[in-house]
């Protein structure tokens, strides 16, 4: 008694303002019931998705049918009840409901009997998906037009003899009155909405495939998701924040897989200028290192679209090493000099020197560069860097999403004992955390790193941001896209000029860091989690980009469990690398199941022949009782509210606080 009246005493101001939200015994109690009843539901279906690579159709069609888990749920719900025809009729109608229904109504005969048995079994499969929510959060899933609707019908069985005729006549007046289309429309969406309680994407939206755009469109009206920056989006959003190198390092990585949808359709970058630029002084040059990669998913192009794509590849790759430099030599301490290879080349032998050996080159037709001052850009050069770089700066639409970007991510994320980031945590040989400098000096290593980082990336957004700062992070994002010790690229280097001008492929080697090489040790990773302070018997690391080559027998599962790579190659670019179509991790109430998929062939295809997604599915860990709310972070907050409420609960009835009402 005494403890709880010297809790009271202390937290009096603070259970004061909580009185105002319940203002009565009675308010605090309904909500006390009301948050130990959420803590016995199960614990929501959370997906995790890496390295989707603009796939925008793929990310789709994943996000529509659950990883599988909307046809899985189907099965069991009508097992034998209907033939394997109809039951992928159904779900491609969940899938597709616009297109599907367009379809059903050209050749169903009998549209009427159709609408009353699909309506049925929408109803079930919706009933079944909800079943672990609350009615509430049910209630703020649904479409406004329907809302009273699907509640009555999910909340009343038509196997109940005393309701039967009151669900049928529900179900008829949809149909009479003209809005059963809609209707399906509408619970098809919830279905979908509710089989994912929680999406995590692991990075890497931006670069390869054509729809990055799609895809954060979609997510700017996505119910509930987060995002841990990748270094492809890294590097997007230097671009929208006027890093220069940034901006050539955007360009050239489209251009190199003969993908421009994304800069111009999807976000309106004018590359005329560039392709003028080109055609001037790289014509009579046959740019044959620069040649697009066609194999990644983009459409065949005819013999002179390559031509200019690769004149226009190799113009922006040359400017791209010069306003490198230009950022490299302002920051010695990235020691990143070696870097600066176009001073060392031999322009009259063709030849440049790297760690004091000479190696050929395959070409040296470099028509914008004065060998005494390589790295100093033309006026031609920068008047088109000028418009390009106007170009992404204020660009709307690549704000949108990049402040999108900011307000979902960070570097990485602590979720029900689980730490998500993309790339690394980087390490000393001996597996301790490394300390990496970033501004003026000062050093940091493991989560410090992680959270400094992620600062100075927000800095190079803030208008009230330290002038000296701002510059320093916008440069940054150069260092964070291919430092040495950068939390997203953790490599020796990043051999991009070697793989386009060099012979000897030795040089094109990219030694991976300590994280890489030690993250198989279920004791790193032990030690990573500790250092992160995630706890509880069943943590995990899970991260995403590098691929993981299933072809050649690589498991995604590693350190006994404790780390989960889920980068199977989502981007068609990876397909033949690594022998699948990526991965999706799903985590529901029983464990986790890393679901891998095959290459999607097409939404038409899907629609049309009911094709899906083929996906199989392994089980990682599987808990020994059923996990519910209470055993998650939310459960655990929603624990300590109920603390609060019983301590206000006795403020009123000891006399510390009177009721409002």
């Amino acid at each position: 008694m005494k403890t709880m009246h010297y809790e009271i005493e202390n937290d009096i101001r603070y259970l004061q303002l909580l009185s105002q939200t319940f203002p009565t015994i009675a308010d605090a109690s309904t909500e006390i019931i009301n948050l130990q009843a959420i803590l016995n539901l199960p614990k929501g279906t959370e997906h995790f998705l890496a390295d989707l690579h603009g796939e925008y159709k793929s990310f789709q069609h994943v996000l529509k049918n659950a990883s599988g888990n909307i046809k899985r749920k189907v099965n069991e719900i009508f097992g034998n009840e209907l033939r394997e025809s109809e039951k992928k009729e159904l779900c491609t109608l969940i899938y597709y409901p616009e297109e599907k229904l367009e379809l059903v109504k050209a050749s169903e005969p009998e549209l009427e009997d159709w609408y009353h048995v699909t309506i049925h079994q929408l109803v079930r499969v919706c009933r079944d998906v909800s079943s672990k929510y609350t009615r509430s959060k049910v209630r703020k899933s649904l479409p406004k037009d329907f809302s009273y609707i699907i509640q009555e019908l999910l909340h009343e069985r038509s196997d109940d003899v005393d309701k039967a005729a009151y669900v049928n006549v529900i179900i008829d007046t949809i149909i009479t009155t003209g809005r059963a289309d809609d209707f399906i429309i509408a619970i098809s969406h919830v279905i979908q909405r509710l089989a994912i309680d929680l999406l995590h994407i692991l990075g890497d939206v931006y670069d390869r495939g054509p729809g990055a755009h799609n895809i954060m469109d979609v997510l700017s009206s996505y119910h509930n998701w987060d995002i841990q920056w990748g270094n492809h989006d890294i590097l997007w959003m230097g671009a929208c924040a006027g890093n220069d190198a940034c901006i050539c390092n955007v360009i050239r990585l489209s251009l190199r897989y003969a993908n421009l949808v994304t800069l111009e359709e999807g976000y309106g970058i004018n590359l005329v200028p560039l392709a003028t630029f080109a055609m001037e002084h790289y014509a009579d040059d046959p740019c044959e290192e620069f040649m697009p990669k066609t194999n990644g998913g983009s459409a065949d192009i005819d013999e002179k679209t390559k031509h200019l794509t690769a004149l226009m590849h190799k113009a922006i790759t040359v400017i791209q090493f010069k306003v490198e430099a230009a950022i490299i030599q302002r920051h010695p301490e990235w020691n990143m000099q070696d870097r600066l290879l176009l001073e060392k080349i031999d322009y009259n032998n063709a030849t440049c020197e790297i760690d004091g050996k000479s190696y050929d080159m395959k070409s040296c037709c470099f028509p914008t560069i004065n060998p005494a001052s390589p790295y100093q850009l033309t006026p031609e050069e920068q008047t088109l860097m000028k418009r390009l770089h106007h170009s992404f700066t204020v660009n709307e639409k690549l704000h949108k999403h990049i402040r999108l970007m900011l307000s979902h991510g960070s570097l990485y994320t602590i979720i029900n004992d689980n730490l998500l980031f993309h790339a690394s945590i980087p390490l000393n040989d001996d597996g301790s955390l490394k300390e990496v400098e970033l501004y003026n000096g000062q050093k940091y290593k493991g989560r410090e790193l992680m959270n400094h980082t992620e600062q100075v990336i927000r800095n190079a957004f803030q208008n009230d941001s330290d002038p000296l700062e701002k510059e320093f992070a916008v440069d940054y994002f150069l260092y964070l896209w291919c430092g040495r010790d950068s939390v997203l690229f953790d490599k020796s280097k990043m051999a991009t000029f070697e793989r386009y001008f060099l012979t000897d492929k030795s040089t094109y080697k990219e030694e991976k860091g300590n994280y890489f090489k030690l993250r198989a040790d279920e004791k790193e990773c032990d030690a990573i989690l500790d250092a992160f302070g995630v706890n509880g018997p069943n943590r995990h690391i899970i991260n995403g980009h590098v691929p993981v080559h299933v072809a050649n027998g690589e498991n995604p599962i590693k350190a006994n469990g404790k780390l989960m790579v889920i980068d199977g190659g989502f981007s068609q670019a990876y397909h033949a690398e690594t022998g699948i179509a990526g991965y999706t991790l799903v985590y529901h109430s029983r464990g986790f199941q890393l679901v891998q998929h095959e290459p999607f062939t097409s939404t038409e295809d899907a629609i049309l022949r009911g094709s899906d997604i083929k996906s199989t599915t392994q089980i990682v860990e599987m808990s020994a009782h059923r996990m519910l709310v209470a055993d998650t972070d939310i459960g655990r907050d929603l624990k300590k509210q109920i603390v609060e409420l019983q301590k206000l609960l006795y403020a009123y009835r000891h006399g510390f606080i009177k009721e409002l009402r």
